[in-house]
């Protein structure tokens, strides 16, 4: 009995884990994630309060905002200085991971990943484009090569609405499979670019650390 107790203790320790975070997981306060952080200072706020802008802020980190218009930049210090748990670094890891969910998710027909991750415009919009494939009796059989680029596009903080977009560049092999399992097009052979701007979003005042993709476009 007593082992029982603990293997199931161990499972519940494992999906609290799981289910944390899949995008935007606030940053540990450890001394190794300090500086990264975009924001300066001792006194962080509580998870989910609206923090002040710090008077000396930790520069950004090269990598992340290379490139980038001031616009961006902008954008993005201003998020940090909103929400103190927010770390540039560890959210373009995030959307990247993100962006390979979705995807598998949508060419799955996994409504339930998809629900997880979109706002309710997105996930009606997969969700539509799922029932017409099914209907017809298509099945998806993509894969993704790889991601060559993964580059902010823009950043903003309207009120406590954060959202930020991201440039993504990757390499797809695509085919379409009919209910016998024929193709009908595309081919696993020729991986073809795709571009595209996904925007994920977040009310910095929410005690919920996740972000959720609530914008689709072509880059």
């Amino acid at each position: 009995m007593i082992l029982e107790i603990v293997i199931l203790a161990m499972i519940a320790a494992f999906l609290g884990l799981r289910l944390y975070s899949v995008l935007g997981r606030r940053a540990e306060h450890e001394e190794e994630s300090i500086p990264q952080r975009f924001d300066a200072g001792d006194n962080a706020s509580a998870p989910g309060s609206i923090a002040p802008q710090a008077t000396q802020p930790v520069p950004p980190r090269a990598i992340e905002l290379e490139g980038v218009m001031p616009a961006v930049e902008r954008g993005v210090r201003e998020i940090a200085a909103a929400d103190r748990g927010f770390d540039i670094s560890q959210f373009m890891q995030g959307a990247k991971g993100a962006y390979e969910m979705v995807l598998e998710a949508f060419w799955n027909g996994d409504r339930e990943t998809l629900r997880d991750l979109c706002d309710d415009d997105v996930y009606e919009g997969f969700i539509a484009a799922i029932d017409q494939r099914e209907a017809a009796g298509h099945t998806l059989d993509n894969k993704l090569i790889r991601i060559e680029e993964t580059r902010i596009h823009s950043a903003s903080l309207d009120k406590r609405m954060a959202r930020i977009a991201i440039l993504f560049v990757a390499d797809i092999a695509a085919v379409t499979r009919d209910a016998d399992g024929n193709v009908i097009a595309g081919s696993l052979d020729d991986a073809i670019e795709s571009r595209d701007v996904w925007t994920f979003s977040r009310n910095v005042g929410s005690s919920d650390p996740n972000w959720l993709l609530d914008e689709t476009d072509e880059g």
